[in-house]
């Protein structure tokens, strides 16, 4: 039987690839500099691979931090899902997990999700808004941490 907490995080996971993926998508590719010289928007997505490359190191017991140049906006779009699957990959193995669920989940996890908004709100500065979203409805599974995410279900 999986681990309950485990399935968690995972699905967390999953969250954070709807999330992730509502935010990038449809954003222009001048998007990517919008922000401060220090904080653009490629920046901050560079830096939410770096978290998942962090918590897997984390959860393998190696931890490493990494500061990433960012890549190209599309490659770094795609960076930012390979990182999310190669984290729940390991998630999903029965490798163990080298320190606590909770510290993955307060540390890199939760700190993605801050990044991811603001995403959303320099979207909105930079007038390339999207749509908000009931999440609570979102078809969101474990597992589904790729670009292709399901439709919005109720967005206003």
């Amino acid at each position: 039987m999986p681990d309950p907490t485990r399935q968690l995080l995972r699905h967390t996971l999953a969250t954070v690839a709807y999330r992730g993926s509502k935010t990038l998508r449809g954003a222009p590719e001048s998007f990517a500099q919008y922000g401060t010289p220090e904080k653009s928007a490629a920046q901050i997505l560079a830096h939410i691979g770096d978290l998942y490359d962090w918590a897997l190191t984390l959860a393998i017991g190696k931890q490493a931090w990494n500061n990433s140049a960012p890549l190209p906006w599309n490659d770094e779009v795609t960076r930012f899902h390979k990182t999310l699957k190669a984290f729940d990959d390991y998630l999903a193995s029965d490798q163990p997990i080298a320190c606590t669920i909770e510290k993955l989940f307060q540390g890199p996890i939760a700190d993605s999700l801050t990044h991811i908004g603001q995403l959303a709100m320099m979207r909105r500065l930079a007038g390339c808004p999207m749509k908000g979203e009931n999440y609570a409805v979102a078809a969101i599974a474990a597992g589904n941490v790729g670009r292709d995410q399901a439709p919005p279900r109720k967005e206003f």
